[in-house]
This record gives C-alpha cells, sequence and structure tokens, in this order.
C-alpha cells in the first residue's frame, strides 16, 4: 500500500533526526579519540568556578547531573569531596572512557549515562543541573526545547540550573561547529516563567592554547 505525502514526509523527518544523531555521536567521538582532554578548548585543569557554585548551593550534598561532563576534571573533584550523588552525562563514550580510566576505582561512586541529551530517556530527579559545555551548541530550536524538556522534567522543585554558554561577544563557533551566543537576558528569556534567575555574570575561560574565551555564566532556579 502507498504511503500518503504526509507519512513520507514523517518518514523522512525521522531519517533526517537520526542521521543528525549519528553526525553528532560521530562527530563527538571523533573529538575525543584524537585529542587529549588537556588539549580541548575546554579543558580546565581546576573547575574551580564550577565548584564553588556547586558548593555554595549544596553544601550539605545532594544529586548533581553534570551535562557534558564525559571527560571533564569536575566529576574527579565531586567524588573527592564524598559530599553529593554524581551523575555525569555525555554523548561520547570515549569521554566517559577517559573519566573512569582517571578515577580508577572510585568510578563506581558514579552514576554514567552515555546518551544526547535531546534523546535521552526520563532521567532521575537532581537538586543540580550543571552544563558547561552543551546548551550552547544547540542552534536547532527544537533540540533545544528537547533539552529544556528534560531539564523541567529532571530538576527538583528549588533545584539549580548551573550553566555557562559562550558570551555575545564570545566564539562564534566551537569544535568546528557553529554555537548560539547568550546573555544572561537572553538565557532568562529562553528557560521562561519556571525560573527565576539568582546570579549571573561573566566568565573569562584560557584555553590549553591561551586564547581567551568569554562566558556568560549564570544560576538559576526552578521556581
Amino acid at each position: 500500500m502507498r504511503k500518503t505525502i504526509s507519512q513520507q514526509l514523517m518518514d523522512k523527518s525521522q531519517l533526517s533526526s537520526e542521521k543528525m544523531e549519528l553526525g553528532r555521536v560521530a562527530h563527538w567521538e571523533n573529538v575525543y579519540s584524537t585529542k587529549q582532554t588537556t588539549e580541548v578548548s575546554w579543558f580546565e585543569a581546576e573547575p574551580t568556578t564550577s565548584l564553588n557554585l556547586l558548593e555554595h548551593m549544596l553544601p550539605q550534598g545532594g544529586k548533581i547531573i553534570d551535562v557534558g561532563g564525559g571527560a571533564s576534571f569536575l566529576v574527579d573533584r565531586l567524588v573527592s569531596k564524598g559530599n553529593w550523588d554524581v551523575t555525569v552525562l555525555d554523548i561520547s563514550s570515549t569521554a566517559i572512557e577517559h573519566s573512569k580510566r582517571r578515577l580508577g576505582d572510585a568510578e563506581s561512586k558514579v552514576s554514567w549515562i552515555c546518551a544526547d541529551i535531546t534523546e535521552t530517556e526520563q532521567l532521575k530527579t537532581y537538586d543540580v543541573w550543571h552544563d558547561r559545555a552543551v546548551f550552547h551548541f544547540l542552534t536547532n530550536p527544537i533540540d533545544r526545547q528537547a533539552y529544556l524538556d528534560r531539564l523541567n522534567e529532571s530538576l527538583s522543585s528549588g533545584g539549580y540550573f548551573i550553566v555557562a554558554t559562550f558570551a555575545p561577544d564570545g566564539p562564534e563557533k566551537c569544535s568546528g561547529l557553529p554555537v548560539c551566543r547568550y546573555s544572561p537576558e537572553e538565557l532568562e528569556a529562553t528557560l521562561g516563567c519556571a525560573f527565576r534567575i539568582v546570579t549571573s555574570g561573566h566568565h573569562n575561560h584560557l584555553t590549553p592554547s591561551a586564547k581567551t574565551q568569554r562566558f556568560t555564566l549564570a544560576v538559576f532556579q526552578k521556581i
């Protein structure tokens, strides 16, 4: 039986989505397979800013998810503190393996999720959602909405969303991909009335190649 035009368009849309997903995975697997974690532009030997914010928001411990934190050294610091229930989500299995090897036996203290945040199944509930790696790469409005849906579903009432994106005067591309740049006001408008802004500012990140990248850093609370 011949498919209707509507069904044909839906099939094409699904194929396009699958190709995009495969392309995203392949891109990040290639990055983490061909570069050392200390060579990528977003590398931080000491993630002091993120750690200080997390300690301020959850001084007594709680559940944290670090989205896009597969190879980040933040997980090492969180595990060493021992206060928090830590989950790391990343699209790249290679990035996650880098951190697991680095942590050794301590990797069992972390919940690891290899998935695209825009495609993942429902997550657990978290007190803090931390992201300094993913949101600004979501240039497609459908992907952004999927991300925000997961955020709203998974962040507890009163929980915090800590996000770092490229600032309006930051890079237009990263890792060869286009990005969206945000001011605090633009992030606030994107998140909508379900969140209130707690604090915001700018952060200068020095890359391994000694270049300065301008970031917008903001903390929101779910109402």
